[in-house]
């Protein structure tokens, strides 16, 4: 699953994969296990509300690695195609 990351376009961060969730430009929602809750627990429930699918990552450091980034990420969106 991780594999969608290389191959799509994406967002990187809580406040662009919350702004891109708002405009309803989300396939999916890749949230590290071990980021912190009070960070990430609201975007989740807001994602899961708008039927945005969410999936769990090992951690920060394999989600970062997997997105194309040097750091850690504790979410990572999947934008939807283009038509």
């Amino acid at each position: 699953m991780l594999d969608l990351l290389k191959r799509k376009e994406k967002v990187v961060g809580i406040k662009q994969t919350r702004k891109a969730a708002e405009q309803d430009k989300l396939e999916a929602v890749f949230i590290a296990y071990d980021a912190d809750q009070r960070v990430v627990g609201q975007l989740k429930a807001f994602c899961e509300a708008k039927r945005i699918s969410v999936v769990t990552t090992e951690s920060m450091k394999q989600l970062g690695k997997a997105a194309g980034i040097d750091v850690g990420a504790a979410v990572v969106g999947i934008l939807k195609a283009c038509d």
